[in-house]
């Protein structure tokens, strides 16, 4: 019983250190990322479709992205999706292509996102301590309720403890890693 609650919480951890790096993945970082569009969704025949369900994405250049829409017909909803987004770019098309020109990233900029990274790598650290909190929760009431001797008890505890100190380790080296991708010139 005590590895199931070890091994679910793990897993709930796991799941927090990846939505956190495909939250990541969604800020720009003045390199041409065909992950910049992953969550831009597209009004496409009265369906809101994701952009990389409706094109080919990828980066020729360090600086720009090419966008081939499968259906040429939804070049504009795409380019219409894509300045209605936040991510601050201006397509141009030919009609059958779309290029994105990812400017480099001003100072004031970078240091801005920075600060989004930091706030984000901070909500994934609380998920990963409400992982913690749900564990010993349920650990505590097996306890009480006689499931679990109190020396397994103190034992999934530290356990608990060291899996949890190792995600937010993870969660740290997740961000650390985004802040200078950021920062670099």
């Amino acid at each position: 019983m005590v590895k199931n609650v070890l091994a679910e919480s793990e897993n709930k951890m796991k799941k927090t250190i990846d939505a956190l790096q495909m939250d990541l993945r969604a800020i720009r970082t003045g390199r041409a990322s065909p992950a910049l569009l992953e969550r831009i969704r597209v009004e496409y025949y009265g369906t809101s479709t994701g952009l990389i369900e409706l094109a080919s994405v990828s980066a020729p250049e360090p600086h720009q992205l090419l966008i081939r829409p499968w259906d040429v017909s939804a070049v504009k909803d795409i380019e219409r999706a894509i300045l209605q987004s936040d991510l601050g770019l201006t397509p141009s098309n030919d009609g059958k292509v779309i290029r994105l020109m990812i400017p480099p990233l001003t100072e004031d900029r970078r240091k801005e996102l920075t600060k989004i990274v930091s706030k984000r790598v901070e909500e994934a650290r609380v998920g990963v301590r409400n992982c913690r909190r749900d564990a010993l929760s349920e650990l505590k009431d097996m306890e009480k309720d006689k499931a679990i001797p109190e020396d397994d008890f103190y034992v999934a505890k530290d356990d608990l403890q060291k899996l949890t100190d190792d995600y937010i380790a993870e969660v740290e080296k997740v961000g650390k890693a985004k802040e200078e991708e950021i920062l670099e010139i």
